[in-house]
């Protein structure tokens, strides 16, 4: 599942949870581990649960967080619709919905034909999830694990792993970690990643409205010079990210692919810390008030190699072998008709995952055509894995700034 609410303090991510045996003709019921030969993909040693994991998942025991990704009908429907094109990579298989939270794909899944679906849920939501699962006559076919994806014991691999895992800026909470523990355990070679790539991005942005909104109210108020507060409401309102809505009018220049994720093979250590050197240059005089970040997923099947032709993503990938190994494009790739992808861009409709901003606690006067430049650090916190550091360098017009700020 995902983030939820707009700020960040309930912006926490997804669980999974639930037991019980369920049987489907094939009888899956035999197929829970109490306790078997270990083979080589159960020795892969789970990392340890911590008390921020188990505060992370607690926060997706309460229905409002669900009731809100479920209502993103963006997201929502983009899911269905992919789970539909690849219905017949699903039909007849074994699929894992990692932090399947209220079990909303997994019943997509079951929908699509799937033999049997291990719904893998670590908060408490999973005890409503296995209702829900059975008020839709499903309980032979979708198989309500109460836990971390990385303890729960299942005695066969899996053809599918389906999972919404993104979090604000796409790696905010972590679970993309997750993720990839499964999809090393427990993914049969050449199954299906849904999503299968996820692409973030940033981009300089003007906000006049929020500035004037946040820093200039106070200049007067009510006839009274309260513009001592001023030097406060900057950092009360631009000290760390925030979550929130632009159009496409706020942004100055074409975006800049931060990072870029293969979901096939990308290891969890490769996001531990990301960094890039950035370039831009505004398309109008403007005041610049900050940087945007968003992100989009794309849902391709597994890669294949042709000799003719390279990689290739199939169905109707749209990825380059350039674009994979490191070029760096500033404007959006071209997808395929065939493509399925869940975009959170400011041009593109709505999410709940909005857009996350960073502002600066001034901002600069930039002319058409003036480059902005930098780089940007993001890292897990040592506090708490699932927040993130940013370390952002930029300058343009012969000033330079640093600016530092933690995503909690």
């Amino acid at each position: 599942m995902l983030a939820g609410g707009s700020s960040f303090s309930n912006g926490h991510n997804r669980p999974r949870r639930a037991k019980g045996p369920s049987r489907d003709s094939r009888g899956a019921a035999h197929r829970l581990l109490t306790s078997s030969p270990a083979s080589s993909h159960d020795r892969i040693s789970p990392p340890e649960c911590t008390e921020s994991d188990r505060a992370y998942f607690d926060s997706y025991a309460h229905v409002g967080i669900h009731e809100e990704m479920i209502k993103d009908h963006v997201r929502t429907e983009t899911y269905r619709a992919a789970i539909m094109r690849h219905r017949d990579s699903i039909a007849g298989r074994v699929v894992m919905d990692v932090g399947s939270g209220t079990g909303i794909l997994s019943i997509f899944c079951a929908f699509a034909g799937a033999l049997r679906v291990y719904a893998v849920e670590a908060s408490e939501i999973a005890a409503q999830a296995k209702e829900v699962v059975r008020a839709n006559n499903l309980s032979e076919k979708v198989i309500v694990l109460h836990g971390r994806v990385e303890d729960i014991k299942i005695d066969e691999k899996v053809d599918i792993i389906i999972s919404e895992w993104m979090g604000y800026m796409l790696l905010y909470e972590c679970m993309l970690a997750s993720v990839i523990y499964a999809r090393d355990k427990w993914l049969k070679p050449g199954g299906l990643i849904l999503p299968s790539h996820a692409t973030l991005y940033m981009a300089p942005v003007t906000h006049s409205d929020r500035y004037c909104e946040s820093v200039d109210f106070w200049r007067d108020v009510y006839g009274i010079d309260m513009s001592s507060m001023i030097p406060l409401a900057k950092q009360c309102a631009f000290e760390e990210p925030s979550v929130e809505t632009i159009t496409g009018e706020n942004v100055l220049t074409w975006p800049y692919v931060v990072k870029f994720v293969d979901c096939y093979t990308v290891e969890a250590h490769e996001l531990e810390s990301i960094t890039t050197n950035y370039q831009f240059s505004s398309m109008m005089r403007a005041p610049l008030h900050g940087f945007a970040f968003w992100f989009d997923v794309e849902f391709n099947g597994p890669p294949t190699l042709s000799s003719a032709n390279g990689l290739q993503f199939l169905p109707g990938g749209s990825y380059s072998d350039s674009y994979i190994n490191g070029s760096n494009n500033r404007t959006k790739r071209t997808k395929s008709d065939e493509t399925i992808v869940l975009s959170t861009a400011p041009e593109d409709d709505p999410t709940h995952w909005q857009q996350t901003l960073l502002y600066f606690y001034d901002p600069i006067d930039v002319q058409q055509d003036q480059i902005i430049e930098g780089s940007i650090t993001l890292s897990q916190s040592k506090e708490n894995a699932r927040f993130l550091n940013i370390h952002l360098e930029y300058s343009s017009g012969g000033r330079s700034f640093v600016k530092e700020s933690v995503m909690r």
